[in-house]
């Protein structure tokens, strides 16, 4: 037993090894064609190693041969276990019927071999889907292959089933457990390689176990015990057929034996399975097994005790069933069956329906997993995969399974659903149409939109606006705060919507009611910061420049909160960056102080501010338009007019988009100092 137990163990290690150095080569390399059939060879090659290694046993071996077809088809390629199949069992059968290497079970081991590699590859393709099998549907593979092997043992030998079901009796529980056990640990092996290993023993959540997990466990479960009931009933059925059988034998041999010792014959006929003594009254066999030897004092007394009855015991230590009849005055027939013979027959039946009722089992168990994948589990999956698209923002996805009824009914409910929602979505989006149409009037009606002042010639000014879908907050401004001085203004609301829109206009109202109030830049700034942070819930905020420029002077004091910087040009010149200092934004921060400077402005010099929406408009590409495109454009215009120069400006940047959707306000506002005023 150790012996047989060292060497499944080292040919388990074997194909651990063999296994290892096959995946780590074919994960570098790769599993073409030529691999495929390397890979198949290679485990040919181990299949016929482990016919010569394993134990011999008179005319058997016992060995984990089926092992090689089904590891290369289970785990690398269905091909290379069809080829490892056909190398292992053909050779097995050459050896068997040649040299006498296990000639007795040579076609049982020789189909059961050729088999594996077939059984690999369509357990591949319909169950497991090319993807390998967890430890313990390997372990399953391996074990039923080898109860299948043992079932064609008993198949082509009918007609001496004593010595088949030896064979089996010796062969069957450790070919099935360490063939089971050595797939099991390849399984884990190449899981651990790969990062798959799950620990069975750690408890699942439920929703993460699929509903075809869940059915094949309870199935599995279900039928074993179904099985193995029947199984019971039916060894307990053969048990005492078998036990009365042996009775009947037992008695007719004793009425035979005593009547043919009676009439002193010199042959006693007796049939084959059974054993006879005769025995005096002190316990000398006088005939039969063992004759002119004494029986033993207690096994005697058994014989005087049990007259006429059977009962179990030791037949010259042997169990058996025993029966004693008396002949003459203190003279006994012993007629004995060993157990051994009396259940042997019983025994093999039991084996034979045993792995007959498995391997039914595992035909049913593999069709009803199949069907329930085929009819249930399949198209569920189509159903999720229809409704991650829609989830996904595809409503235009339709759920399509109509393999039932319920199926096409649950299909009709989701398709339904989606039509129901695509309906509250256009509703919501022609509500929002209407509120960006309402944005889009109350940042519009905000802005002045006459440029030229009768009668004013100090200075010229143009403005421009290009909203984009969504609208956001930007505005500008411009007004006298005085006979004399003249106040800009372009700002910038963070925000999109009704919102900004709303935003945008405190903001407006609130700048230029303090610089009409006669308010310092910096009091304007940080006063309208106040204002706007109160009651600011959705803490929102602006960004602002404003200049006011004395007419007389030219000098223009100027803030910079958070906006982007203006550029100037003098006469004569090109435009260029002021990089002003800045503050922060307006409604960012309570008490937030704004940094004023001064600009001075001579006749023939130009401001020009904008917003983000500018540069950090994008094409086709994500290319940003940027400042030095600003800069360049208005440089290549810089001899036109205030509003040709902003129009030209504007149609760079449109066609610098091109396709490209607007995803930010457009806008800009230019001012030249033509004259100063008189006094």
């Amino acid at each position: 037993m150790f012996i047989m137990i060292l060497k499944m163990s080292g040919l388990t290690l074997l194909y651990l090894i063999l296994t290892a150095l096959l995946w780590r080569w074919t994960r570098i390399k790769g599993l073409n064609k030529t691999r495929k059939l390397i890979v198949g060879i290679a485990f040919g090659i181990s299949s016929i190693l482990s016919t010569h290694f394993g134990v011999s046993y008179e005319h058997m071996v016992i060995n984990i041969r089926d092992v090689g077809p089904l590891a290369a088809g289970l785990f690398f390629s269905p091909g290379a276990g069809v080829l490892a199949g056909l190398i292992g069992g053909i050779e097995r059968y050459i050896v068997g019927t040649f040299f006498g290497v296990g000639s007795y079970t040579r076609i049982a081991c020789s189909v059961s071999t050729c088999l594996a590699g077939f059984v690999a590859l369509g357990m591949n393709s319909a169950v497991f889907k090319g993807k390998k099998p967890s430890p313990f549907y390997a372990y399953f593979m391996g074990s039923v292959m080898e109860v299948f092997h043992m079932y064609v043992v008993f198949i082509t030998h009918r007609e001496d089933m004593r010595m088949a079901f030896m064979v089996v009796d010796t062969c069957a529980i450790p070919m099935i457990v360490f063939t089971g056990i050595c797939l099991a640990l390849i399984s884990v092996m190449l899981q651990v390689f790969t990062g798959e290993w799950i620990n069975p023993f750690k408890k699942q959540e439920e929703e993460s176990i699929s509903v075809s997990q869940k059915f094949q466990r309870w199935l599995f479960i279900i039928t074993s015990i179904v099985i193995l009931g029947s199984f019971i009933f039916s060894f307990l059925i053969q048990n005492q057929a078998a036990y009365q059988d042996a009775k009947s034998t037992l008695i007719a041999n004793a009425e035979s034996i005593r009547t043919s010792y009676m009439e002193h014959r010199l042959v006693i006929s007796h049939d084959s399975s059974v054993k006879y003594q005769v025995v005096s009254a002190d316990g000398t066999v006088l005939k039969g097994e063992h004759t002119g030897e004494i029986v033993n004092t207690d096994e005697f007394e058994k014989y005087k005790d049990n007259n006429d009855s059977i009962y179990s015991g030791k037949f010259w230590g042997i169990d058996s069933l025993i029966y004693i009849r008396g002949i003459y005055e203190g003279e006994y027939v012993v007629v004995v069956m060993e157990k051994d013979e009396v259940y042997w027959h019983r025994n093999a039946e039991a084996y034979e329906i045993a792995f007959a009722d498995i391997l039914l089992f595992t035909v049913i168990y593999v069709l009803i997993a199949l069907l329930v994948n085929q009819i249930v589990v399949n198209n569920i999956r189509l159903i999720n995969t229809s409704l991650s698209k829609i989830t996904n923002g595809d409503l235009n996805e339709v759920v399509t399974v109509r393999s039932s009824s319920e199926f096409a009914s649950l299909s009709d409910d989701i398709n339904q659903t989606v039509l129901t929602l695509k309906g509250y979505i256009a509703a919501a989006e022609k509500r929002i149409e209407r509120e960006l149409i309402l944005a889009r009037t109350i940042q519009e009606s905000a802005l002045p939109k006459v440029f030229n002042f009768p009668g004013e010639k100090k200075f010229d000014l143009f403005a421009y606006m290009k909203t984009a879908k969504e609208v956001g907050g930007d505005f500008y401004d411009f007004f006298f705060v005085d006979r004399d001085k003249f106040a800009l203004v372009i700002a910038d609301v963070s925000g999109k919507g009704i919102p900004a829109a709303l935003f945008m206009m405190r903001s407006k109202t609130a700048i230029r009611s303090l610089a009409e109030s006669g308010a310092s830049i910096e009091e304007i700034i940080y006063r309208a910061n106040n204002t706007l942070c109160e009651g600011n819930d959705a803490e929102m905020f602006v960004t602002v420049w404003i200049g006011i420029i004395d007419l007389k002077t030219g000098v223009m004091k100027c803030a910079n909160a958070g906006h982007e910087y203006p550029l100037i040009k003098r006469r004569g010149g090109g435009y260029e960056v002021i990089k002003d200092k800045h503050s922060l934004a307006v409604a960012a921060m309570p008490n937030t102080k704004a940094r004023e400077y001064e600009i001075v402005l001579e006749p023939g010099d130009r401001i020009f501010v904008y917003t983000d929406g500018i540069p950090e408009a994008v094409n086709k590409k994500l290319e940003q338009f940027g400042v030095k495109r600003i800069v360049d454009c208005l440089n290549s215009y810089k001899d036109s007019s205030i509003e040709e120069s902003l129009t030209k400006l504007a149609d760079e940047v449109t066609a610098f988009q091109g396709d490209a959707e607007q995803f930010d306000d457009i806008t800009m506002l230019g001012f030249e100092f033509i004259i100063y005023a008189e006094d």
